[in-house]
């Protein structure tokens, strides 16, 4: 295709998938379901798992394969865009008091899920055509487990603002988790991907520049911005020149934890939670979500639903498969989640809440295990079967969510200043 029919292509593009989004977006309302999920759902009926296999010519004309390469950008664009205004609403104050108890549930997060998942791969390895030839056990084992571990960052930070509760302790706990957790499973896959290849310096270029992006970020860009902003606090108004300049922070920050093999959503939300507060957060804020929200972010979740095709899942042996995965994945997220959470002193409330909106796994999880596919590592059988495994825990995170807000009433915290939030049910 021409530059030209490419730019005319997206253009309907754009109008069939916002669309889609918002007419999936009123049945998932009826549901109880936010519309980041419906944006999941339209990406799965507009692809191979849906229209693809109705009407293969008609999703060819829609979607040429020639057109996925402008989409992509589009679609980790607005993905980086939005984790940087989740940044800006990040409550580090609430982290730093509540610093154990995010760490434990990372922890925990971590450790039960990655047992169980790792368990599983053994067991397949043996049992089921699971994994690629060239795949060593210790390589099934440390990929299935980092695929268990993952959160769904993006989806858990928009199912947080669709819900009013970024600036909670619920919120802040399980976004602090969460982002730890997705970090931790990134360099696990960093790991598997050395191993595959037999070359590690990949591993250890992906860990130790994430760990220097944070520190730079947070000892360097942050004071400078932060005196920078004093002026802007002064005149009492973002100019253009500086708007354009947070973004180009923001851009930076996405592209290079992308290049040493980190998710470019880290380094922008990285970069968010370190700009300044008051009316520059809030100047940014008011000017990137609402066209992000509406325009940019559904781009995302439509891409990676329009590469996933739950058709593979045609046999007993893959169901039961996946019953076994969706079990160890509940028990292992959820349920180590929440019990993490209680033993830090957390109420019972807020301890089921973060164990439900961490068991979702979301589209991370499908980025995660496209790659394993695409490098040659799983089957698309197993494919299948965690990609079934990301769309149930996905659905059930906000309606097990509210009934849980329902059941165990959440409660005002009697610590901290006054810009601590009440944490209300979702209704």
């Amino acid at each position: 295709m021409s530059g030209h029919q490419l730019a005319v292509q997206l253009l309907f593009q754009i109008a069939l998938i916002l669309a889609a989004c918002r007419i999936t977006g009123l049945v998932a309302r009826y549901f109880g379901q936010p519309q980041v999920v419906a944006e999941m759902i339209a990406g799965v009926l507009l692809g191979p798992s849906l229209l693809g296999a109705l009407s293969p010519d008609l999703a060819m004309r829609l979607f040429p394969p020639d057109s996925m390469k402008v989409l992509y950008p589009i679609a980790q664009f607005g993905l980086a865009t939005y984790m940087f205004v989740v940044g800006l609403e990040f409550r580090v104050d609430i982290v730093g008091r509540k610093l154990h108890s995010a760490a434990v549930v990372s922890a925990a997060g971590m450790v039960a899920p990655f047992i169980f998942g790792a368990g599983l791969a053994v067991y397949f390895f043996h049992h089921a055509p699971f994994f690629s030839e060239r795949t060593t056990l210790p390589q099934a084992a440390v990929f299935l487990g980092a695929s268990m571990c993952i959160t769904a960052f993006p989806m858990l930070a928009r199912i947080l603002v669709h819900k009013k509760l970024t600036g909670t302790t619920m919120g802040t706990v399980s976004l602090g988790a969460g982002a730890l957790d997705d970090v931790a499973a990134w360099c696990l896959l960093a790991l598997v991907l050395a191993a595959f290849d037999g070359d590690f310096s990949h591993a250890f270029q992906s860990i130790g520049g994430g760990v220097a992006y944070v520190a730079t970020v947070l000892l360097v860009i942050r004071p400078l911005v932060a005196r920078w902003a004093r002026g802007t606090e002064t005149r009492g108004e973002l100019s253009d020149s500086e708007f354009g300049i947070y973004l180009i922070l923001m851009a930076l920050g996405a592209w290079f934890t992308d290049l040493i093999g980190l998710h470019a959503v880290f380094g922008a939300f990285v970069m968010g939670s370190a700009m300044p507060r008051g009316m520059v957060a809030k100047a940014l804020v008011e000017r990137i979500q609402p066209f992000t929200v509406a325009v940019l972010l559904p781009f995302f979740f439509t891409y990676s639903g329009l590469n996933t095709r739950i058709g593979l899942l045609n046999s007993v042996e893959l169901w039961l498969a996946v019953g076994l995965v969706l079990i160890a994945a509940i028990a292992g997220k959820g349920g180590a989640c929440w019990l993490a959470a209680r033993a830090t002193g957390m109420s019972n409330s807020e301890a089921l809440g973060i164990g439900t909106l961490m068991n979702a796994r979301g589209l991370m999880e499908l980025i995660i295990i496209n790659i394993g596919l695409q490098r040659g590592i799983i089957t698309p059988s197993l494919f299948a079967v965690l990609v079934i495994m990301a769309v149930v825990t996905t659905l059930m995170a906000s309606p097990v969510f509210d009934w849980v807000m329902r059941k165990y009433p959440p409660v005002t915290e009697p610590e901290g200043d006054s810009e601590d939030v009440t944490i209300h049910a979702p209704y």
